[in-house]
């Protein structure tokens, strides 16, 4: 059952998310998440490995927090892609599908037979998704395709942190969430193609290419002055290329975040007539210097007073919440976006919902991620037998 209006966008649109772990899988979440009927194609002997990759000690009904995070609303489908019946019966389903989304390290995939030429054969209309760590064919193709490894060998964690700190991980799994969405707007072009051309398409991306993409305004700017490399601050640092007051400061009770101003005008404001001597070219070459006096000066309020003087003044500044801040505010009460999810077998996960509003509301399902192989009888008689 789903909730909202009726304006699922992709309605009528068949997705064999035939891919594990988060890439590909969060792709053909959002796909769901915007209409279309995804059934999750894994191995009948545990599944997509997904399943047992904890972010803690929770599990809910078998399953780890993480695959109940990025499966939700699909079917799953169990087949052995090893089996000559079971690879049958998927590529009778490929036969009806839209859109195939995969993750396969490269030349796994060819050498089950279910490569795009292989399954253009068999459906010239599909849309067919491919996700790796590193492009198929360059000399990083059989590297694993893991989001920490595309990170560091991306430059970006070079970002972030302060001066002393060396490279700093991202604190998400930032290359995996990246390439989805990147996958996800290749596939949505890919239909919109179909339906002039009648044509199927292959749409390729990396978590390494994800990365390099995501780096596009900074690296840009590298490679257009010399070659020099960003310069983190050694003082709270928030961005290797932008001057003070740009960072995260700590308050008498707690932190504010303290975006692009000019430091004449927060001068009066902090009481600090020294910062409007600065220059702006010094805004940056001295900004340690700078972001040190400001920080000195922060610590005297609590981040209400601050923001009760800096928001009438028109400065960019925030309180920095956590999750339990967060949830209790107002603001993120008034999006909606969070639901429960209901299992065949009772099992209800509290989790995110879509963050796509369609003529102004938002898809919802009371479906969970499913266990394995829980429609596979159903999805038979209904494309297959």
């Amino acid at each position: 059952m789903t909730e909202g209006n009726d304006d699922s966008l992709l309605a009528g649109i068949t997705v064999l998310d035939m891919s594990q772990f988060l890439a590909g899988p969060m792709a053909a979440l959002r796909l769901g998440d915007l209409g279309a009927r995804v059934i999750k194609v894994e191995r009948p002997d545990g599944g997509d490995l997904c399943r047992r990759l904890y972010l803690s000690d929770t599990e809910i009904g078998g399953d780890s927090t993480l695959f109940h995070a990025i499966n939700r609303g699909k079917e799953s489908f169990a087949v052995n892609m090893k089996d000559e019946g079971d690879l049958q019966d998927l590529q009778a389903l490929i036969e009806k599908a839209d859109v195939i989304i995969q993750n396969f390290r490269p030349g796994v995939i060819d050498r089950l037979g279910l490569d795009y030429a292989a399954v253009a054969k068999i459906n010239p209309r599909i849309v067919y998704g491919s996700i790796t760590g590193y492009g198929p064919d360059n000399e990083w193709r059989q590297f694993p395709g893991q989001d920490l490894l595309a990170q560091a060998r991306s430059g970006a964690m070079w970002l972030n942190g302060e001066a002393d700190d060396g490279p700093v991980p991202f604190g998400l799994a930032v290359a995996d969430m990246l390439a989805g969405n990147l996958l996800v707007q290749g596939i949505l072009a890919g239909l919109v193609r179909r339906g002039v051309t009648g044509q199927g398409v292959h749409v390729e991306t990396s978590l390494l290419e994800a990365m390099i993409d995501f780096q596009f305004e900074v690296l840009t700017t590298h490679l257009n002055d010399g070659g020099r490399l960003p310069k983190k601050s050694s003082v709270r640092n928030a961005h290797a290329y932008l001057s003070a007051p740009y960072g995260v400061y700590h308050c008498a009770d707690g932190w504010m975040a303290l975006a692009m101003t000019p430091l004449p005008k927060l001068a009066p404001l902090f009481e600090l007539p020294a910062l409007a001597d600065y220059t702006p070219d010094e805004a940056f070459s001295r900004r340690d210097e700078i972001k040190s006096l400001i920080t000195s000066r922060l610590h005297e309020k609590t981040v209400k007073e601050w923001l009760a003087i800096l928001e009438p003044a028109g400065i960019w500044a925030a309180e920095v919440l956590d999750w339990p801040k967060l949830l209790q505010t107002a603001a993120f009460r008034q999006l909606d976006m969070l639901q429960t999810v209901t299992r065949g077998d009772g099992v209800s996960v509290r989790t995110t919902a879509s963050p796509i509003r369609v003529n102004g509301a938002r898809h919802k399902s009371d479906l969970a991620a499913p266990t394995i192989g829980s429609d596979s009888e159903k999805i038979r008689a209904e494309f297959i037998t």
